[in-house]
């Protein structure tokens, strides 16, 4: 009979570059310093790791197959599998890695997440391809899609024009300070709604600060057995949940879609519940880092992951829920709004500052007391997507 993950496995350390326009540091050298960093939290060395699971999604500036961190990192003929899962890679190597030591297969597991987006000339505003189609798709950029969720969305709840762009621009406002409070975020600069409100338009209602940057940068996580976990960490955090929910890709196809949900988040946060054994999100969650590509899809996902009634998620954005001193903060390292997207490392890095959060060690951006966090990516675009769930707490 199927088992649950809950509590059988625990992160024991964790490294972080941090995330920008790293133009003097190639895809090797952030490898390098995110697992030498995880390698020193969780007091081992290379030697010690067994296996290790590297999510990525550019081969031309992340290496191909597994050799993109066993030839920086040295690791000497040792199980390399490289994961690719669009935006939810990093999420998903950790997925892998932490059921190899679940099933007794490893017992010391190293999960990297790495990008170099900045040395491809990706921009946000290119056309999407490679996604499942037939002739009924029309050509597509991010921005745009998203932006079809935010009037449908404005639309279907009653929201005047000027209320959804208000609404928009607190989440931004809100996401700019914490990063502002933290020295590995991309972008850290506090900034005014009216800045927000005033900013160039990339696809209406969407201005140029509801939409995330493109970054450089790497994560790294230490996947021990959860009984083993004290013995290289005074306080581990343990995973509660890992869940992986893709959709059919047919929301293109259908007229009933409706443009202000999405899905496979709903299920996907719907099956971590049950994993984690977790009744009312709302209350018994403590903080989540959400896969904030652009500022309405935060919005949408509060109400997804059942954080906000259907339409009241500008009630919870105007009594500041969200903020790191509200009731469930949201971004408290400031997203990928602020933190940056490099797309393989993301996942990574939301766990990373979960983890810190738990042990209490976020400086000026620490929350009271968390018991539970979690992560969420969402690979694709609203109507067809990959979305992952995973959440951690500190008691096993």
């Amino acid at each position: 009979m199927a088992e649950s993950i809950k509590d059988k496995v625990a992160i024991v350390g964790m490294g972080c570059t941090k995330f920008g326009e790293l133009w003097d540091k190639g895809a090797s050298d952030l490898v390098i310093e995110a697992a030498y960093e995880a390698f020193e939290d969780a007091g081992i060395d290379p030697e010690d790791i067994q296996a290790c699971w590297i999510g990525t999604t550019d081969v031309a500036t992340s290496g191909m197959a597994g050799l993109g961190a066993s030839a920086p990192l040295r690791l000497q003929y040792k199980p390399v599998t490289r994961v690719e899962n669009m935006c939810a890679t990093g999420s998903d190597a950790l997925r892998n890695a932490c059921y190899a030591v679940a099933a007794k297969v490893y017992d010391v597991v190293l999960v990297l997440g790495v990008e170099k987006f900045k040395d491809t000339g990706q921009s946000g505003l290119a056309v999407g391809g490679g996604m499942p189609a037939a002739n009924v798709y029309p050509n597509t950029t991010a921005p745009g899609m998203f932006a079809m969720m935010a009037t449908k969305y404005f639309t279907r709840y009653g929201l005047s024009p000027e209320e959804g762009k208000t609404m928009l621009a607190k989440i931004v406002v809100k996401s700019h300070y914490n990063g502002s409070l933290n020295p590995k975020a991309h972008f850290q600069r506090a900034i005014t709604l009216e800045q927000v409100l005033n900013a160039p338009i990339i696809a209406w209602p969407l201005g140029l600060f509801d939409c995330c940057g493109v970054s450089d940068g790497a994560a790294a996580a230490i996947v021990v057995p959860a009984a083993d976990a004290r013995k290289f960490q005074i306080d581990p955090v343990f995973i509660k949940a890992l869940q992986i929910c893709v959709g059919p890709a047919e929301g293109m196809a259908r007229t009933d879609y409706d443009y202000t949900h999405v899905e496979e988040t709903y299920r996907a946060g719907m099956a971590a519940y049950a994993e984690a054994g977790i009744k009312k999100p709302r209350q018994e969650i403590s903080m989540a880092e959400v896969h904030d590509c652009f500022s309405i899809t935060e919005a949408v996902i509060m109400e997804d992951l059942q954080f906000s009634p259907r339409g009241k998620v500008k009630e919870d954005i105007d009594a500041e829920t969200f903020t790191l001193q509200g009731k469930l903060p949201v971004q408290p390292d400031g997203g990928l709004k602020c933190f940056g997207h490099p797309v393989g490392a993301s996942g990574l890095r939301m766990m990373y500052e979960i983890y810190k959060q738990l042990q209490g060690k976020a400086g000026p951006r620490q929350i009271e007391n968390p018991q539970l966090g979690l992560t969420h990516n969402m690979g694709g675009q609203p109507p067809m997507c990959t979305v992952s769930c995973v959440i951690a707490g500190l008691k096993a």
